[in-house]
Parts: C-alpha cells; sequence; structure tokens
C-alpha cells in the first residue's frame, strides 16, 4: 500500500474553454494541502497550474515548483509558492520532479502536458520510475486516450502489463484509492537514468 508525501501534478498552463477543468485543479490542490501532501509541479502561476499550486497554498499545503529560467524570464513563474527552484532546461525540470515525487496525477492539459505523462510511461517500461501514475479524467478529457491505449494493446504494439502503468478515474477519491493499491510494472530491462 503506497504513502504519498509528495505527488507530481502534470497539467495545462491553459485554464481550458470549461470551468470545471479549473475547478478540479482546485479540487486536487485543496485535497493534497488537506492530506499533508506537498504538491510537485511545473511552477506556473497560469491556468491549471496556477490553480492547482493556489488552492493548495490557500489550504496550508507546501508547494515546490520546478520552473526552467526561460520561463521565468517570461514572468509566468509562480513567486508565491512555498519553493521555487529554476533549472536549466526542460528535460532538467520533468527530472527533478520526477525524482522528488512519490507519484504523478495528471490533469487535462495539452502538448507539454502530455510530453511529460508519456515520458515517464516510457520510464516506467524502462524501469527508471516505478510509482503511480494517474490520470483524473475530467469531463471525458481523457476517454480517448483511453480507448487508444487499449487498442494498442489489442494491437500488439503495448504489452498489457505496461498498459496497468496509467491508471484512470474520474473521481479523485477513487484515483486516490487505486494509486495506493497500485504494484510496480515490471520493466522491458533495467537502466539506470544516466543511461537514458
Amino acid at each position: 500500500m503506497y504513502k504519498f508525501s509528495k505527488i507530481c501534478v502534470f497539467c495545462a498552463s491553459s485554464a481550458g474553454k470549461k470551468p470545471i477543468y479549473v475547478e478540479s485543479a482546485k479540487q486536487l490542490g485543496a485535497t493534497l494541502a488537506k492530506q499533508n501532501i506537498s504538491l510537485i509541479y511545473g511552477g506556473g502561476k497560469v491556468g491549471l497550474m496556477g490553480a492547482v499550486a493556489d488552492s493548495a497554498l490557500k489550504n496550508s499545503g507546501e508547494v515546490i515548483g520546478i520552473i526552467p529560467d526561460f520561463m521565468t524570464e517570461k514572468e509566468i513563474g509562480h513567486t508565491g509558492v512555498t519553493e521555487l527552484i529554476v533549472v536549466k532546461s526542460m528535460h532538467e525540470r520533468k527530472l527533478e520532479m520526477h525524482e522528488r515525487s512519490d507519484a504523478v496525477i495528471t490533469l487535462p492539459g495539452g502538448f507539454g502536458t502530455f510530453e511529460e505523462l508519456f515520458e515517464i510511461l516510457t520510464w516506467i517500461q524502462l524501469g527508471l520510475y516505478q510509482k503511480p501514475v494517474g490520470i483524473l479524467n475530467v469531463n471525458g478529457y481523457y476517454d480517448l486516450l483511453e480507448m487508444q491505449l487499449n487498442k494498442m494493446v489489442v494491437e500488439g504494439l503495448l504489452k498489457p502489463e505496461h498498459r496497468k502503468g496509467l491508471i484512470f478515474s474520474t473521481e479523485l477519491d477513487e484515483l486516490f484509492d487505486k494509486m495506493e493499491k497500485y504494484q510496480p510494472i515490471k520493466p522491458l530491462f533495467q537502466l539506470k537514468k544516466d543511461e537514458t
């Protein structure tokens, strides 16, 4: 049974067109804070990133933002968080986020969110990350992704055990429950991070 002290959240730097996306980010931030789980995230003050961070802070939670220096120059870094770590590159940002977290939760997002999610799923396949990774499927946003992953298994392009590396739920409480019961996936082969 997994117990979490720090959870990394991947999500959009935009708010989206429907209020439910911001509301779900706020709910997640508040829940993490109330459960005394630190939020690790991309360090932005805008969109869903800003909403999840602000909500955690409002509920006295610890918030650690990790942001590349070129984004701070564009003034989108959240200076009100508990700690804002400025790194040199997107790759270094992801590495810091992964290493500092006990698990990952993904909210709706665009290319950046998908890129972060799929890199960590690849790391699971390679044995570089063996912690729970979940998707909070708000408003059916990830329905087609779930179908696509299942199709990949049917077509023989994704092993069924690796498909289990991504947990889906439409409800936050259920997602936490599933993630706590997560069993590490057997990797294709074992690598060390410095071999990637």
